[in-house]
């Protein structure tokens, strides 16, 4: 898995999508992360098809959105989104929330059969508490080859990113910005401050740091190369310390159905 992806939720529109996939691509991003649910794949997909980088070289992720988790559509529907990327396999195939449709032995038996008919590489989870994490690699016979999950300095997920290490998965961080939020914390803007640098770059790099944790920051314009570049920043341990020992803690995307919730 490379070390940062571009996340595309809420692109505006086909073109914008394109933009932004192919200035990822040039920069240097070699994973581009999509879903059923942003109505995106087929502009990811035409970007991805027109760059002179390789696609067996870029890790194309999508996720099957939360109403299509029954056996018969999350099958049907995996498929359909191959064709509206224009692929024959992705790279990772996500189950987007755990609510909706979702049904663990119905839905995890549908992708470990995607999995088996190389609709999919590998299989990933999104959005799930530590115990269904554990339902479902005890119900899956696919090894969960990531969890992606809402994560930046404001909300570190700890719990999940030991989880992640302990069981060799990578743990992708979507709003590693905290949608944009956690750019005018105080904390944060000081130690933008300190590394002449700024608030984004610090919670990328923050990212960075951190083992088994990809961060997929959606970006546009001169901010896709910002994002990129900020794997260059080192924050010191005195930097680190103060984050760890923040006492503002704030999740940013918190539907009422999701399991935390439940």
């Amino acid at each position: 898995m490379p070390d940062i992806g571009l996340g595309t939720s809420g692109h505006e529109g086909d073109e914008g999508t394109k933009r932004s996939v192919t200035a990822a691509l040039d920069v240097g991003y070699r994973h581009v992360d999509t879903a059923q649910m942003y109505g995106n794949e087929r502009a990811v997909g035409e970007a991805i098809a027109e760059s002179p980088v390789d696609r067996d070289d870029v890790v194309l992720a999508t996720k099957i959105h939360p109403d299509n988790l029954g056996y018969d559509d999350a099958t049907r529907t995996a498929r359909e989104s191959l064709d509206r990327l224009g692929v024959d396999a992705v790279d990772l195939l996500y189950v987007h929330w755990p609510h909706s449709a979702y049904d663990p032995e119905e839905t995890l038996r549908a992708m470990d059969d995607l999995r088996d008919e190389g609709v999919t590489d590998h299989v990933g989870l999104s959005n799930f508490t530590p115990d269904l994490l554990a339902e479902a690699r005890d119900l899956l016979e696919s090894p969960v080859a990531a969890h992606q999950v809402e994560c930046h300095p404001l909300l570190p997920q700890a719990e999940l990113r030991a989880d992640a290490r302990d069981h060799g998965h990578a743990l992708v961080g979507y709003s590693p910005l905290g949608r944009g939020k956690a750019l005018d914390d105080p904390l944060l803007s000081d130690i933008a401050e300190k590394h002449d640098t700024t608030t984004a770059a610090v919670c990328l790099a923050w990212a960075f740091d951190r083992e088994a944790l990809v961060p997929i920051p959606k970006g546009s314009g001169d901010h896709v190369r910002a994002n990129y570049e900020a794997r260059e920043l080192r924050l010191d341990d005195e930097d680190l310390d103060r984050i760890e020992a923040y006492d503002r803690r704030e999740r940013f995307i918190d539907p009422d159905a999701a399991a935390w919730n439940r």
